[in-house]
């Protein structure tokens, strides 16, 4: 559905250093700064992406927004948590476990990474 999803940063490298620990816990490769300073993650699925804001404000999160990353497994939510925790990100919502959801079983893991972006590890249970 989506080629790409960009979010705001206020301090690029700051942001990298935290969405390499977490999206290298699942397994992806770390981010790649381009001539504008903004910083990508490329898959198979599409793009995830950090950009100072164009207009010059400052970053700020979107109340009601949640990007969520597709985890394999609970442990990989885990780890994914774990690597926010450890580089700069915050825990928000409840702590990461299996919760009752609209579409079925579902086990979340939360985060604010340092922009304030509220983010989530997602893994469907059977």
């Amino acid at each position: 559905m989506f080629s790409h999803v960009m979010i705001g940063a206020n301090d690029i490298q700051e942001s990298k250093v935290f969405y390499d620990a977490i999206l290298g816990a699942m397994g992806y490769e770390t981010g790649v700064i381009d001539e504008k300073g903004r910083c990508f993650y490329f898959t198979d699925s599409g793009i995830f992406a950090l950009s100072k804001p164009i207009d010059g404000k400052p970053a700020c999160n979107g109340n009601g927004t949640t990007i969520g990353f597709s985890a394999v497994s609970p442990a990989i939510a885990d780890a994914w948590h774990a690597a926010g925790i450890a580089n700069g990100g915050t825990t928000c919502e409840d702590l990461p476990g299996p919760r009752d959801g609209a579409i079925g079983k579902l086990y979340l893991a939360y985060l604010r990474d340092p922009s304030d972006n509220k983010i989530c590890a997602l893994h469907r249970l059977a």
